[in-house]
This record gives C-alpha cells, sequence and structure tokens, in this order.
C-alpha cells in the first residue's frame, strides 16, 4: 500500500469518527453536557470543546491563548495548552460547539481531498500545540483521539455503543502496537518473555522481548506464551488510554497471572 492510499484511509476513518461524536452530541439532554467524564476535571461540555479546539486549529483558525489559572487536573505543557481550548469555549453552547467541529472537520476534509498528503513522513503545514509530529502519525492519531472521547462522553451519559465502528476498530488496532513496549520497558520483562493479546472481534498479537531488551512483535503466534490477555474493545481501549481500572471479571489471563496483572496495571499509553 502506498503511502497516499494509507493515509486516505487514515482520514476517511477520522471523518466516520466526527460524524459518530456529533451525531451522539446531538442526542444529549442539557443535563447530559454537565455530566462528568473519566477525564479529571472535564465534563462533557468540555470534552466537546477540546475536540472543537484541536479541529479547529488543524482547520487554520488562530491558535488562543486564554489565562486558564491553576487547575489541579492538569498535567505538563500539553496539558496547559489543551486546557486553553476549553476554558475558551467554556461559555458557548452545545449547539455551537457541535456546529464548530462540524464546520473545522469539513473544511480540514474538503482540503485534504482537494490535495490529499502523499508522504506519511513529510511535515503538515499546520499542527497544534507545535508538536512536531509526520503526516502519518497526526492522521493515524486524529481517529484514535475522536473515538475516545466519544467513548468518553458515552460512558459518562450512559449510551454505550460504537464498538464497532471503524475508528473502533483503528484504535485497538493502533493501541495493541503499544503492548511490546509496555511488556520490555514498563514491566521490565527478561528476553524471551512472550505475551499474547486477544481482543474480541480483533485478530491475537503477539509480542516478544528481543536479547537487546526490545518488545518486537511475532510474526507467528507463540504456542505457549508466558502471558495470554483476553479482553473486549472497550476494556482494552479504557486500559489504554487510562481511563478506569476493570473489574475482575472484564480481563482473563492465563500464564504467568502476575505478570499479566502487572501488564494491565501498566498499560495505559495514551496521554
Amino acid at each position: 500500500m502506498s503511502d497516499r492510499e494509507r493515509l486516505a484511509g487514515y482520514v476517511e476513518v477520522w471523518w466516520r469518527a466526527v460524524d459518530d461524536l456529533t451525531t451522539l452530541l446531538e442526542e444529549l439532554t442539557a443535563d447530559d453536557w454537565a455530566a462528568p467524564t473519566d477525564l479529571p476535571g472535564w465534563d462533557v461540555h468540555a470534552v466537546a470543546a477540546h475536540t472543537a479546539h484541536l479541529e479547529g486549529v488543524l482547520a487554520g483558525q488562530p491558535e488562543e491563548t486564554v489565562d486558564v489559572g491553576e487547575p489541579e487536573h492538569v498535567r505538563g505543557v500539553m496539558g496547559l495548552y489543551t486546557e486553553q481550548g476549553v476554558v475558551a469555549r467554556r461559555d458557548r453552547t452545545p449547539d455551537e460547539l457541535i456546529n464548530e467541529i462540524r464546520e473545522a472537520a469539513t473544511s480540514r476534509h474538503t482540503a485534504l481531498l482537494a490535495d490529499p498528503p502523499t508522504d506519511g513522513a513529510a511535515k503538515p503545514d499546520r499542527i497544534f500545540g507545535g508538536i512536531g509530529w509526520d503526516w502519518q502519525t497526526l492522521l493515524r492519531n486524529r481517529p484514535l483521539d475522536v473515538w475516545m472521547h466519544e467513548q468518553d462522553v458515552r460512558r459518562a451519559v450512559g449510551r454505550p455503543g460504537g464498538l464497532d465502528s471503524p475508528a473502533a476498530g483503528h484504535t485497538v488496532d493502533y493501541l495493541s502496537e503499544s503492548l511490546g513496549y509496555v511488556l520490555a520497558k514498563r514491566a521490565g520483562a527478561t528476553p524471551g518473555t512472550s505475551v499474547r493479546l486477544d481482543v474480541d472481534g480483533h485478530a491475537p498479537v503477539a509480542y516478544v522481548v528481543g536479547e537487546d531488551g526490545r518488545g518486537r512483535r511475532l510474526d507467528d503466534l507463540p504456542p505457549e506464551p508466558t502471558v495470554t490477555i483476553t479482553t473486549g474493545p472497550e476494556w482494552f481501549a479504557l486500559l489504554a488510554g487510562g481511563r478506569r481500572t476493570p473489574p475482575d471479571d472484564a480481563v482473563r489471563i492465563d500464564g504467568d497471572v502476575e505478570l499479566g496483572r502487572r501488564l494491565v496495571e501498566l498499560f495505559a499509553v495514551t496521554p
């Protein structure tokens, strides 16, 4: 697959994820917008404002600089940056936020179709927060971010769903790639240690720690991995997204149970 085809695929998944999120937001009641999410300090309104902020910047809108104070839930420079988008939109109505997301995404989608990126390693002209992502990283991350926030909203308002969408599949597969790093670096597993991950509805993947101390994906599933972790897409995304600790029956661990539990505890890989 060429870079152009792969990047175009990410754009299509992101575009559908934006539609899924905004359609959900349109269905909410006034009380729903004030519901707290799993993200510290953010309610549903804040999640929508954050999405509007990033999509607006990517669509070419000017960066905003507002005083966010010193909220307890903000961590790091990127946290301060994203909080600016939330604070700047605190007084906007739900309809205004939904329209802002849709208008910004439509503008950007139109531009990406008219002049599609062809080199994944090239740098976009416009990106939020001054981060140094290339086209591959930016376009691959946007469906993940939008879908994760759709799920944040769904949990906050008690409307489960969206687990079989293109963005859901994209996110689970993408986050699964972090397993080798978590096994080798965070858990400190020794060379030869292997882990198999089975997420319902997705092809199983396996990683092993090499002699160089790095985790690498295995082309073939090992017949007897050191540990096997089995869970559903929702709980896997919650683990990798650092949202919630799953109940005991949400994740099954076979083999080295102690290592499996450590991997589950350490598998928060999104900021």
